[in-house]
């Protein structure tokens, strides 16, 4: 695996990466909402991919049957999975969504034992029960905030967006399209989910006010796009053409961890001995779960 430079910096690229967009989103909808967020930042996204298809002369039509998979794979990985997460932190914060987030490869196993892709062990079991021993460790001090509505619909959209992600994620190894054109995909990708949030910004804002969206919210927009979705995704599929899926997922670990560092660290999030000991529970559980004799060797 470590052999190839480029694979080294794909699995670098997601792993620091998309660890800091959970701070990059927080920071986004302090003054912008959310779903402007989300469907600026694809629409970035899909224009950067737009000047590098035409520059490399790549850009071409990929079909009906092609361009329905793209939208189905655009609604569950940046509508769903991307958008819902992005509304999400406008209510919690990024500790908590990244938190959240790293229990998504529980759910990719579970899916995947459902379509068949994988086989139930009972070492599974155990790291599954221990993950959702984190999950409810999470919430067990915290029972006063569930009774806030704000914060209850933070919880409930970041758990609709983790599975968003998980079918997503299902869907790309069944159907093996990390051997297709990546950057054409995306762009497809990323214009569709940039039309779509956009007018869920404009019908579900309850205020449109540009003048009040500040520099540094509108700054980490942009950082989303180009680092967050066009690097890291890019990075993403190039990694999952040279190892599998499971290694992958295992990157959420360091997801979370900066995460909750840079939350810390930036926003001044709060970080409990429970919060540790649930992060604790639901990484070991994660890896306990996606373990696999050889892993870690390149296919």
């Amino acid at each position: 695996m470590f052999r190839d430079p480029r694979l080294v910096l794909a699995i670098f690229t997601v792993a620091v990466v998309w660890g800091t967009t959970f701070l990059g989103i927080r920071i986004a909808v302090e003054s912008i909402p959310p779903w402007f967020v989300a469907g600026i930042r694809q629409f970035i996204a899909a224009a950067l991919l737009l000047i590098i298809l035409l520059f490399s002369k790549e850009l071409k039509w990929i079909g009906w049957k092609n361009l329905w998979i793209q939208i189905m794979f655009s609604i569950l990985m940046l509508i769903v999975a991307n958008g819902m997460m992005t509304v999400a932190e406008k209510h919690i914060s990024s500790s908590l969504a990244s938190l959240i987030s790293a229990a998504s490869p529980l759910l990719i196993f579970l899916g995947s034992i459902f379509f068949g892709l994988q086989k139930f062990t009972y070492r599974a079991l155990a790291g599954i029960i221990m993950g959702f021993t984190g999950i409810v460790l999470i919430f067990k001090d915290g029972l006063e905030d569930l009774l806030n509505p704000d914060y209850r619909m933070g919880v409930l959209f970041s758990f609709i967006a983790i599975s968003g992600w998980a079918l997503g994620s299902i869907f790309t190894k069944k159907l093996h399209l990390q051997k297709q054109n990546i950057s054409l995909n995306l762009f497809y990708q990323f214009a569709f989910s940039a039309v779509i949030q956009i007018g869920f910004g404009f019908m579900l804002s309850d205020r449109i006010d540009v003048a009040s969206w500040t520099f540094r919210s509108m700054a980490a927009t942009v950082y989303l796009a180009v680092f967050g979705s066009v690097a890291a995704y890019f990075a993403f599929h190039f990694a999952l053409k040279k190892i599998s899926p499971t290694q992958i997922s295992l990157l959420s670990y360091v997801n979370t961890i900066i995460a909750i560092f840079l939350g810390w660290l930036v926003l001044n999030e709060e970080i409990s001995a429970a919060f540790i000991t649930a992060t604790v529970l639901i990484i070991c559980g994660v890896f306990i779960t996606n373990y696999q004799k050889g892993m870690f060797r390149r296919k």
